[in-house]
């Protein structure tokens, strides 16, 4: 990459932890469908090692908030999707795995402006952890099924709960990459240029909680998000 592109992958990660950082979602949700029209090799692994970063700052932040009856159903869902994902991400090449990944954000777009309101129960839970597990393994983005699960709780318990989850779940991904070799010494290096996009990202959400209006960045998000994975999609058939 150059330095232009480096720049780019630096603001546009830190751009996402401010939003996650503030609303509790959004870092894969903006990023994701970027990194990966600069350079394929971001995700899944990079921006997971990114994830987990800014999970850990933030689940320690929220900590009080953080609901751990949904967590024990939610990663045990988590751990079979992550298989079926580590399954698919097997079977698919390299202009395959972009053409999937845009799908998969489009898909992730979807649930989250289904209008659904699914409470936290153990079957729902299990179920959010499972095409968390999916899309999280695949694509880096397994926020919308559990915040659509949470969507009606406080910002502290949606943001800690999913900061919980996602330091175990993402864990879980990342392990399960290195063992199928999709994580290796150039994607610790990739993980290493992200890292101050989250530092920067999270740090100036410390400041905006409370300001930032979720219901109006909300819509944003996801049409930033669906619109650049229509450009990922539109690359690889054209």
């Amino acid at each position: 990459m150059n330095p232009l592109e480096i720049a780019l992958v630096v603001t546009t990660v830190a751009v996402g932890a401010l939003l996650q950082g503030s609303v509790g979602f959004g870092l894969a949700m903006v990023s994701a469908p970027i990194l990966v029209l600069i350079d394929p090799r971001l995700v899944p692994a990079p921006l997971l090692f990114g994830s987990l970063s800014l999970t850990v700052l933030m689940a320690y932040r929220d900590r009080a908030g953080i609901d751990v009856f949904g967590l024990q159903w939610a990663l045990l869902g988590r751990l079979g999707g992550t298989a079926v994902g580590l399954y698919a991400l097997s079977r698919l090449s390299g202009d395959r795995f972009i053409l999937a990944f845009g799908v998969l954000v489009l898909i992730a777009v979807g649930l989250s402006v289904s209008g659904l309101h699914p409470r936290p129960t153990r079957r729902t839970l299990l179920g959010a952890g499972l095409a968390s597990g999916f899309m999280g393994t695949t694509t880096a983005i397994g926020g919308p099924p559990m915040a659509l699960v949470y969507q009606h709780a406080p910002g502290a318990k949606l943001r800690g709960t999913l900061a919980g989850y996602f330091i175990v779940g993402v864990s879980i991904s990342l392990a399960a990459l290195a063992a199928i070799g999709r994580l290796g010494a150039t994607e610790l290096r990739l993980a290493v240029l992200l890292q101050p996009g989250i530092v920067v990202g999270f740090a100036v959400s410390n400041r905006l909680i409370g300001r930032l209006d979720g219901g109006q960045l909300r819509p944003a998000v996801l049409s930033v998000s669906a619109a650049m994975a229509l450009v990922v999609i539109l690359k690889e058939l054209l």
